[in-house]
């Protein structure tokens, strides 16, 4: 996931000027927590939904080497925040979020990821775990020769 230019230096200011901090202070009198106080002022995320237009591109870049020859690869998804808040009611996070912790949940439970002792995911079979993607509302897709961009 990435963040545009502009977000990323707001986000800087409103921490350089203590806007993102968790600790009490003195305000007038008062002691306040300065995120809380922000969040207080933003618009309600909820609110956010009907109005959010744009889709959402998560995806993952892979370099490496095959047979000796250097190898891109990039698999992603993209998730439309309108057609997400038409079946649902929230913006496409609700998908990007969800669906991919649903779906390994059902790899334990179905018994299609079960090995004995800890495991990261990268372990086990991801065959099944990406068609339940597709099936789940996160069709994904590859690009065998990506452009890459700084």
């Amino acid at each position: 996931m990435t963040f545009g230019q502009s977000y990323l230096d707001h986000m800087r200011c409103l921490e350089d000027v203590g806007m993102l901090s968790t600790q009490p202070i003195k305000f007038q009198g008062q002691e306040i927590v300065p995120i809380q106080f922000l969040k207080a002022l933003l618009p309600d995320p909820a609110s956010l939904g009907p109005r959010t237009v744009g889709k959402t591109n998560i995806g993952c870049i892979f370099k490496g080497t095959k047979d000796g020859k250097p190898k891109t690869y990039y698999l992603y998804n993209v998730c439309d925040h309108q057609e997400c808040y038409k079946e649902l009611g929230s913006q496409a996070i609700a998908y990007t979020t969800g669906v991919p912790a649903m779906c390994g949940a059902m790899m334990v439970l179905t018994g299609k990821w079960n090995k004995p002792g800890v495991h990261t995911v990268e372990e086990f079979d991801p065959d099944p775990f990406m068609e339940a993607l597709t099936k789940y509302g996160l069709p994904w897709k590859e690009n065998f020769n990506p452009v890459l961009v700084d």
